[in-house]
Parts: structure tokens; sequence; C-alpha cells
């Protein structure tokens, strides 16, 4: 299952392509069976929370992302090396504490919990996390985004139009 994978996703990864570029015009239809080819392929890897924003999308897009749930998916239990995954989120919970959101009263320009752990569960696989943030953002002591932090972890960080060439 794990010799598959390829990326991590955000949902940004594909969430914001899908707003700029709807499926359902013609023009975009094969970008979007692409990547309806690669969930199927199972080359995403996702932690719980991701899943369940992922799921949400519109259109084929999160019909195919649910259901291929199996192909996707990381659970805490299974067989990979997650206990190495919650080390790293455990981790980072402190040391990047002044930048995560949700502990400095969801400051614009931080990162949030579940953007760390799919940050995590890139370091823990050696995977590139594909998002849509901006690798432009500024990163300070104060604020960092999931670029920056992939920066910072030595993790590679791959925006939709990287994963589609």
């Amino acid at each position: 299952m794990i010799e598959k994978k390829k990326y991590c996703l955000d949902t940004s990864g594909l969430s914001n392509p899908l707003d700029l570029m709807p499926e359902t015009k013609a023009i975009y239809q094969p970008i979007w069976n692409h990547i309806k080819s690669l969930i199927v392929s199972g080359v995403f890897a996702v932690n719980a929370e991701i899943y369940e924003e992922l799921c949400r999308l519109p259109g084929s897009i999160g019909e195919h992302i649910t259901a291929n749930e199996g192909n996707m998916l990381l659970e805490v239990g299974e067989a990979w090396d997650w206990r190495s995954y919650l080390a790293i989120v455990e981790s980072w919970r402190v040391k990047y504490k002044d930048v995560i959101s949700e502990y400095n009263g969801n400051r614009k320009g931080t990162v949030g919990l579940i953007d760390v752990s799919i940050v995590a569960l890139a370091k823990c696989l050696g995977l590139p996390v594909v998002s849509m943030e901006s690798i432009s953002f500024q990163a300070s002591d104060k604020k960092v985004r999931i670029p920056s932090l992939c920066a910072l972890e030595g993790v590679e960080h791959l925006t939709f139009n990287d994963l589609l060439s």
C-alpha cells in the first residue's frame, strides 16, 4: 500500500484548482480525468483530517475521493509507520507552537494543526506535499504556511501545476 504513494495531498491542492478550473467545463475535463486516475491508482496519501475535507469537494472529484478511501487514507494502527508520524506531529506542536493558528488566536498567515499534520505525514513517508498555498509568502517567526514549513523541515512542496507536469 505505502509503496504506491507518491504525494501527500493537502485539500488546497485540489480545492483551489477546482475553483479556478471547474470540472464541468469541457476544456478542463482532461485534467480532472487525469486527477481521477491518480486518485484511483493510489498515489495520494492523506490522513483522516485531510480526507474528511477532501470528501466535501464537489462533483465527480469528491465522489472519486469518497469511493477511493482505501487508496488514499492512511489510518493510525494500519501497516505503516504511524508511530513515527504521531511522534513528528507531537514534536512539531511544540516546536511550531508560535505559528500554529489554533495556539495563537487563529492569526492570519499561520498554519493549522491539519496543515502541520499533512507535512508531518510527508516527512514520515519521504514524499512531497501538494498544496496551492503560496510559495512567495514571507515566513517569519510568527507566520508560516505549508510551503515554508516544508522548507524548514526538508520536505518538497509541489503545486497543482507541478503535479501535472
